[in-house]
């Protein structure tokens, strides 16, 4: 058993493919009380230095005081077990809250969250510096009850250095990766349903750098400007 590389996107042609990603845009807080305003592409990214980069600002824009983007692959790419990984640096700063993330396609169609599943590849706030989280969430187990499955590292350099937030993806467990190293495991159990693992159906994936929110905190505006860099996206089918 191996696998096959059948996409990558490393964000070296100086602009993006609009083929495949696309930007969600808005400023209603999100379900978490952010405070930034999504904007379109290309307000809030750069692409001149071979890398997407994701840049949250001060600024108003709408009726908020805050932008950033938030790029997702909904609905030209959509991913279903397999292998993968996303490259990236971090932004710095509290009330920083970055995520590289996944939503069952279903979510678009109408499915609520947390029944549609969430796979967090990455999720970290500035307020507690160099803690990377790695997230499911179903109907039976999310943050807002506390009880997600939920593994957490601390990396010193995330904010300096590139780092590759993985997983391995199969139909009854889901194994996720740094720099390619297992760091932890969530086992579907036997008789659990879409209540419990909604992970057996295609997913979209989603970068975006929230600012402030219920989780994000307090906006330390000194910061601002802050960027996340992403240098890769890479999936990979088993052989």
């Amino acid at each position: 058993m191996g696998y096959k590389l059948v996409f990558e996107d490393r964000f070296n042609e100086g602009q993006m493919d609009l083929n495949t990603w696309t930007f969600e845009t808005g400023g209603h807080g999100f379900g978490n009380k952010e405070s930034q305003y999504y904007t379109p592409y290309p307000h809030n990214v750069d692409l001149s230095h071979g890398r997407l980069t994701i840049v949250g600002r001060k600024e108003d824009y709408e009726n908020n005081h805050y932008t950033s983007a938030k790029v997702t692959s909904y609905p030209n790419r959509l991913f279903t077990y397999g292998k993968l990984e996303v490259e990236a640096i971090l932004p710095k700063g509290k009330g920083t809250w970055p995520a590289i993330w996944l939503l069952g396609q279903n979510f678009k169609e109408g499915t609520p969250w947390p029944l549609c599943g969430e796979i967090d590849l990455m999720e970290h706030v500035g307020s507690n510096p160099n803690h990377i989280h790695f997230s499911l969430h179903s109907k039976a187990k999310h943050f807002t009850q506390g009880n997600q499955l939920t593994h957490v590292e601390v990396i010193d350099d995330v904010y300096d250095n590139p780092h590759v937030y993985g997983m391995i993806w199969k139909e009854n467990h889901i194994t996720f990766l740094l720099d390619g190293v297992e760091v932890a495991s969530f086992q579907k159990q036997h008789g659990e349903t879409e209540i419990e693992w909604p992970f057996n159906q295609p997913f979209y994936l989603i970068f975006n750098t929230a600012l402030g929110g219920s989780w994000g905190g307090p906006i330390d505006e000194s910061i601002l400007p802050t960027s996340m860099h992403i240098h890769r996206v890479s999936y990979y089918q088993e052989t």
